[in-house]
């Protein structure tokens, strides 16, 4: 039997990630996955600039962005066309480092993770192998599976067990989570098409058409590729609707099978689930096993990124002993703790803006709950902080930009996985730092800008580019930097792009 520090259980987007930042902070990394190959057809449509932070972390970002489509923004429209709410997307380069968001095709995300990790000595990968067993000791957890191109049963031992298993975790039932329902529970019909040629009347914007009897979604996204989402009434029957024929009927308004390919159309439940609990001792959940949200923010694969985000480096410093005992059990608790409340705000908004788009009085109800300056509704993106956890002070917990360097380098690629001290020069002369923590100054960055957005002039940054906290003084800095925890890249150093 072998032994891990981790395993992953699910090799998705959110099972990918982590395993690549975990390799990168040099723990040994077991993924299982019962597919013998990831999933063909397109999933998730849209990630953030937050996320693709997180690809250039794991050394991906230049491969994806030119799989990626731009993406301008969303629009509501009535069954006339006319607009009711405008949701536009910033274009260029954002506090991130990045665009603010993308639009891409799923399986060109899995392929491009699964081809970097072949690179990734610390990660054993074991497709088709189905974990059925697992059981928490003292000190590990061991897992048994069968490998089910041989009917082998085999086991294996991990410090932790992290389960990337989806909305059925087999992970969440050993940690016998229950569900936070929100109350959103609809049938949509997913058709994925792919053109013969362009057709530029579809336009770039993803719309959304706010018709109460058959609410759909518009969505471009990379290459000829276009997928509608279509509202399935409660006495259509999920079968009869996918039909070719009937899919057909339905984009009738936008487009005929003369003009493209049907790829796929299947009818998927969405829902509004959060798990009650996210960690029972050594065994924690990410992504679809411990939330699922309806689809209008676009944020189900991203919150799953986020999650294993906020997760790897905690794990990283408990598996490489640089905090244990109580402490680490507190800093592995932190991780529910501060990733609940923002995936929980995000679905909550999403459930909102679905019951707003399904009213009878829609432009009235759109206006009324997001209003502007000129009587019109518009809406921006959230970002909502993370619950309490390591943070001191109301300015923690707050995701800080990724500043440039006076050479144009991104923070991240200087300092990769370290704490980061970002503050004005006045109040870093004298500053004693502990090993490994990386220093950002206005003297030698676009530093002020990002303060500024904070409001503070310094800030501690966490490996996951949460602060820690963002003070004024001297004092208070001295303070702040007291909290940071070891350095956990000591041993290992990344190649980030």
């Amino acid at each position: 039997m072998q032994d891990y520090d981790v395993a992953i259980v699910g090799y998705g987007p959110a099972g990918a990630t982590l395993a690549h930042l975990l390799a990168e902070c040099g723990v040994r990394t077991l993924v299982l996955e019962r597919e013998g190959a990831h999933y063909h057809l397109p999933r998730a449509v849209h990630f953030d600039a937050e996320v693709m932070r997180t690809f250039q972390w794991i050394g991906i970002a230049d491969r994806m962005e030119p799989k990626t489509a731009r993406h301008p923004g969303m629009r509501f429209v009535d069954r006339d066309g006319r607009l009711l709410l405008d949701w536009p997307r910033p274009q260029g380069e954002g506090p991130q480092g990045w665009r603010a968001n993308y639009r891409f095709h799923q399986p060109d995300l899995e392929t491009v993770l699964r081809d970097h990790m072949t690179s990734r000595d610390q990660v054993t990968v074991r497709t088709r192998c189905d974990v059925f067993h697992v059981e928490e000791n003292d000190d590990h957890v061991e897992l048994r599976f069968e490998d089910m191109s041989c009917g082998r049963i085999e086991r294996a031992r991990a410090k932790y067990v992290v389960g990337c298993d989806g909305a059925r975790s087999l992970v969440r039932r050993y940690i016998e989570s229950g569900m936070e329902d929100y109350g959103f529970h609809e049938r949509w019909l997913v058709v994925d098409v792919i053109l013969n040629r362009d057709k530029p009347e579809l336009g770039d914007h993803s719309i959304q058409y706010c018709v109460p009897e058959r609410p759909a979604t518009y969505v471009r996204t990379p290459g000829l590729r276009r997928r509608w989402e279509i509202t399935v009434l409660p006495d259509e029957d999920s079968h009869e609707i996918v039909r070719p024929d009937r899919v057909w009927e339905l984009l009738s308004d936008w487009l005929g099978p003369d003009e493209a390919e049907l790829e796929r159309a299947a009818v998927y439940v969405f829902h509004s689930l959060v798990a009650e609990d996210w960690r029972k001792g050594r065994l924690l959940l990410a992504g679809d096993a411990c939330h699922q949200t309806p689809p209008f923010m676009g944020q189900g694969m991203c919150a799953g990124i986020r999650d294993v985000t906020n997760l790897y480096w905690k794990l990283a410093l408990v598996c490489k002993g640089l905090v244990g005992g109580e402490t680490a059990d507190a800093l592995l608790d932190t991780y529910e703790s501060e990733r609940k409340p923002n995936a929980r705000e995000y679905i909550q908004t999403a459930v909102r803006l679905g019951g707003l788009i399904n009213t009878s009085g829609t432009e009235e109800a759109l206006r009324a709950a997001l209003p502007s300056v000129d009587g019109s509704a518009r809406m921006k993106s959230i970002m909502p902080p993370i619950g309490p956890g390591l943070g001191a002070g109301d300015q923690a917990g707050q995701l800080f930009g990724q500043p440039r360097m006076a050479d144009g380098t991104r923070m991240d690629a200087l300092y990769p996985h370290q704490w980061v001290v970002v503050t004005e020069a006045a109040l870093a002369d004298g500053l004693d730092l502990p090993a490994g923590v990386g220093l950002v100054t206005t003297a030698n960055s676009n530093a002020a800008e990002h303060l500024s957005r904070l409001g503070v002039r310094a800030a501690v940054l966490r490996p996951d580019r949460y602060t820690l906290g963002g003070v004024d003084t001297p004092e208070a800095l001295e303070a702040l930097v007291a909290r940071i925890l070891p350095d956990m890249t000591e041993t290992q150093q990344p190649e980030l792009v």
